[in-house]
This record gives C-alpha cells, sequence and structure tokens, in this order.
C-alpha cells in the first residue's frame, strides 16, 4: 500500500457519526499545565472544544493526527458552543495563559463561528494576559483576525502547525494541505498584524529515520526562526486511527526518542536568533510516545521541560545514562531496519 493511499484509507474511518446535542453540550477535555510568559513562568489554562474538527481529515488528513476522533462529527451550533464555553468557565481560574484548541482550525467558520470566537476572547479579556489558539494558514487573514483584538485586550498568540519546512516530507510524508511557504507567510501575516506567531515542529514524520527527523527538524528551525515568535518541537506521539498507528502495528514504526528532543533543543538553540524554542513532549515516557530506555525518561522529560521554560538549554548538557549509547546506535542502524 502506497503512503498515499494509506492515508485516504485511514481518513475513510476516522469520522464519527453526527452526535447529539447532549454531546455537543460538552467539552472534550480541559487542564491546567506550566507555561511561561516572558521570563515568568506560570499556569496555562487549556481547553478543547468539540466541534466539526480539521476539514483536511475528511479528505486525506495528517498522517499522525487523530484528533478527527474526538469531535462531532457535525457543526456546533452557537448555543452548543455557548454551553461548552460556560462549563469551561466554571473551572477557570484567572490562569494568565489560555489555549482553546478544536481539533482543528479555530478560525475556520465551519467550525467556530464568527459571533463564537468573538464570545470566547470577550469572555477571557481582561481576565488573561495571552490567548492561543491553532489554525490552518489558509484561515488566518486580517478579516478573521481583526474582529478577536478587538474583542481580547492581552495578546493573541496564533499557533501554525508548520511541521516541517521540507516541501517534500511535508507533503508525501506528513500530508498536510498547505506548503511550508504557506505556513510562513501567514506567520508573517499574524506578526504584521501585531499578534504572536507559533509554529510547530514534528520530529520523526513516518517514513523518516531518526538521523534524518532530527536533521529535518534542526534545518527546520533555522529557515522558520525569523517568522515565529515560538517554535515548539513536537516529537510523534501514536494516536488511534491514524498512518503512524497502522504503522506502528506491523513494526515499522518507534516513536521518538527523547534524546532526540535532547538533540534538537541543544543544537537548535544556536540557530534560533530570538525566537524562542521549547518542547513539551505528549505522552513522554509512555510504549506509544517519545521514550528512552524507561529508566531515565521522567529526568530527562523534566529537563526538556525546564529548559523550555526557562530558555537555559546549557543544562541539557550533563544528561547522561547507559542507553544513550543505544540511541546513538540505533541512529546509525535504522537505516539498515536493524534494530539497536
Amino acid at each position: 500500500m502506497t503512503p498515499e493511499s494509506l492515508a485516504r484509507a485511514v481518513a475513510r474511518d476516522r469520522r464519527p457519526e453526527p452526535a447529539g446535542p447532549e454531546t455537543a453540550r460538552r467539552y472534550v477535555n480541559q487542564w491546567v499545565e506550566r507555561e511561561a510568559l516572558g521570563s515568568d513562568e506560570v499556569r496555562a489554562f487549556v481547553l478543547i472544544l468539540k466541534t466539526r474538527g480539521c476539514y483536511w481529515a475528511d479528505l486525506k488528513g495528517c498522517s499522525m493526527c487523530g484528533y478527527a476522533k474526538d469531535t462531532l462529527g457535525r457543526s456546533a451550533t452557537p448555543a452548543e458552543l455557548a454551553e461548552q464555553l460556560a462549563r469551561a468557565l466554571d473551572r477557570y481560574h484567572d490562569e494568565p495563559y489560555v489555549k482553546v484548541y478544536t481539533s482543528g482550525s479555530f478560525l475556520d467558520d465551519r467550525e467556530v463561528d464568527r459571533s463564537s470566537r468573538r464570545a470566547i476572547a470577550t469572555a477571557f479579556s481582561g481576565r488573561a494576559r495571552r490567548l492561543l489558539f491553532e489554525t490552518l494558514p489558509e484561515f488566518a487573514t486580517a478579516e478573521t483576525l481583526a474582529p478577536l483584538r478587538e474583542a481580547f485586550a492581552g495578546e493573541l498568540e496564533v499557533a501554525l502547525g508548520l511541521e516541517t519546512t521540507d516541501p517534500v516530507v511535508l507533503a508525501r510524508f506528513v500530508h498536510k494541505s498547505a506548503s511550508p511557504t504557506e505556513y510562513l507567510e501567514a506567520a508573517d501575516r499574524v506578526r504584521a498584524l501585531g499578534l504572536r506567531a507559533k509554529g510547530y515542529l514534528l520530529l520523526k514524520p513516518p517514513y523518516l529515520t531518526e538521523e534524518e527527523s532530527v536533521a529535518d527538524v534542526l534545518a527546520s528551525i533555522e529557515r522558520a526562526a525569523p517568522h515565529f515568535d515560538t517554535l515548539s518541537v513536537n516529537p510523534v506521539h501514536i494516536q488511534n486511527g491514524t498512518v503512524v498507528e497502522w504503522l506502528y502495528h506491523r513494526g515499522r514504526y518507534r516513536p521518538p526518542w527523547l534524546w532526540s528532543v535532547v538533540e534538537v533543543l541543544r543544537r537548535g538553540a544556536g540557530t534560533r536568533g530570538t525566537t524562542r524554542l521549547v518542547s513539551f513532549p505528549t505522552a513522554g515516557g509512555l510504549r506509544r510516545g517519545p521514550h528512552n530506555c524507561g529508566t531515565c525518561d521522567a529526568g530527562v522529560l523534566e529537563a526538556i521541560e525546564t529548559a523550555s521554560l526557562t530558555q537555559e538549554f546549557s543544562p541539557l548538557d550533563a544528561l547522561d545514562c547507559p542507553c544513550r549509547a543505544r540511541w546513538e546506535s540505533h541512529r546509525a542502524l535504522e537505516p539498515l531496519g536493524v534494530e539497536a
């Protein structure tokens, strides 16, 4: 099965049936996590709304993304989104950093209508210092962003899933709908409006070896840094109903090593300029997430998080474990199809 045919086969099975009104009144998830605003460590309020999700997931979808399974299967009404927001606000305790996700594009009218977007921004205005949301590049326009800038009295941060600046990797392996140039241009539009741009870079998409992926992220940091205020390195974790999971179950994919995250942060810190460089690995230390040997995972994850929050990367040089040698061997032997 070719990567193209595999992607379309997986996409057909990922969209849930349209949900009823009771389901639509409840958001997907909410939690609080560590973050940074400038030099200050703060608590961030994270909210995932239940919407129809990313339109691209219906057509082909990204090879590592299984978020479509958590969607509504249809567009949410303004009343349903208002109920989700009200329930979330009951758990909001004036955290200064707020992140609102939709398993797709917050600026796509099919996911969140314009009046609901403005209501969400208004609800956190005067309480949060920064509001982040994610979108595909085609929706990041002055027309969609201006009303939110008016509604929110603080910093707006627009996150874009760039993943890589290599057009072949982005199109053939990640299966994105837009080119790297479109993402970089969208980031420039965001910043021209006086907003912050955050870019996600993917560590180890399918069909790249560990060594190739480290090189790809490092090259992407250097090229993308002038366009973004923050770059976040996201090592792949295996989500249900994805191309990555299909390969994993057939022994053709291993999630990245945490040592690769360390390598990218250490070396990328020298080429990022004034751009913040961070990584907060999802499912770190788990078998289906980025992991090392199991013994050192917790300590390495803590060091990665601390470096991301403080922007001090030199302590990463002191990390060590016997499994580091295995990681080095894995990088050398993986192209030969041999597991270290």
